[in-house]
């Protein structure tokens, strides 16, 4: 047998998409190829290649980036996907959908998930690199699993692996967490804070989440990931302060007096206010803070604000840009409720306002 003898037609047969371009060697033992047949195949000249340890693409020529994709997560896999008696899925990379009686099939690539730079081009982010122009896609696993980084696969091991978006039927991390494993392996400022600035303007994620990931992969004593948090934070802030006016707009709230400081007549301030209604002693503070370690003393200083205001007959609500981003009409029936219960409690001690 010569390496352009061709191959049992069985496992070509039904070659439709992507998931039979790309098949790991039990795989193709299931289908009844044998190892000697598939070394014949991968001779140079021949018409298969092997693209990552154990798995390979049955067609000569350079992969597409959906084939790479499902390559580095073929390697990475728990168990190799096998077909059932239902068969693959027709659409690419997407599992066939169990009707509402029938238990959910197992994912197609258990315990394995696409981070970093691809997992944001996967998300739709304008300023990852596309797919082709990556020379190694991230592929999150348990800490404990035995793999080495490979060719175009790059292991990143994780303690706890997170829940996955799936993107064409791929499993892909969460934005925060592919944003901290693609900053992990950056050192251009310039591209952290574009990165960072396109999940928030583009409502991926809000910075808090960011942060929190940041925090975990202990990537916040690298200077050009905290000057890219500080603007990550004023661009939060920033798009939760729009949101804000066009609640207060959208939903006929009255008009309240903006980013103001109160203070007791001749006495100590208070606080400073985003929103705040006199006449009915309604208050909204955006809750933008960074969870880091040390906001256990951010906290108390927004727990005390509260608890002053609230003894002074103040009510305060808290507003984060998540709520605000996600339900917004929600939130303003929330506000509206505390205008109206004005009426009924009694009246607030009298503060000095003034401009933020």
């Amino acid at each position: 047998m010569t390496h352009n003898t061709p191959l049992s037609p069985r496992p070509l047969r039904r070659l439709s998409d992507v998931t039979r371009r790309v098949l790991t060697a039990a795989q193709l033992r299931a289908q009844g190829v044998t190892a000697a047949e598939t070394n014949e195949q991968c001779r140079p000249g021949g018409s298969w290649q092997q693209i990552l340890p154990g798995v390979f693409l049955l067609h000569p020529g350079p992969p597409t980036s959906e084939e790479r994709l499902h390559a580095v997560l073929s390697y990475a896999a728990r168990s190799p996907f096998r077909e059932t008696a239902t068969g693959m899925a027709g659409a690419v990379g997407v599992p066939a959908q169990p009707n509402a009686d029938e238990p959910r099939p197992a994912p197609r690539y258990p315990d394995v998930v696409i981070t970093g730079l691809a997992a944001l081009t996967l998300h739709g982010f304008s300023s990852a690199p596309p797919l082709p122009s990556l020379d190694a896609i991230d592929i999150l696993v348990p800490r404990l699993r035995r793999l080495r980084t490979v060719g175009c696969a790059r292991i990143v091991r994780t303690p706890a692996m997170p829940t996955p978006s799936y993107v064409t039927g791929l499993p892909v991390a969460p934005v925060p967490r592919a944003l901290a494993d693609a900053v992990a392996e950056l050192a251009d400022a310039a591209a952290v804070r574009q990165l960072f600035t396109e999940a928030v303007r583009g409502g991926h994620t809000e910075p808090a989440a960011v942060v929190r990931e940041l925090t975990e992969a202990r990537l916040l004593n690298r200077p050009h990931v905290v000057d890219a948090v500080e603007s990550l934070l004023a661009e939060g802030r920033a798009i939760a302060e729009d949101q804000l006016y066009r609640m207060v707009r959208e939903y006929a709230l009255p008009d309240p007096v903006w980013n103001v400081d109160l203070r007791l007549p001749g006495g100590p301030h208070l606080g400073g206010l985003d929103a705040y209604w006199p006449e009915q002693a309604v208050a909204v503070e955006l809750d933008v803070r960074a969870p880091r370690q040390e906001d256990d003393a951010l906290w108390s200083e927004y727990a005390r604000k509260r608890q002053v205001l609230e003894r002074l007959g103040i009510t305060v609500v808290h507003l984060t840009p998540g709520k605000l981003r996600d339900s917004l009409e929600q939130q303003a029936a929330i506000v509206r409720t505390a205008l109206m219960a004005s009426c009924d409690r009694d009246p607030a001690a009298y503060v000095v306002v003034l401009p933020r």
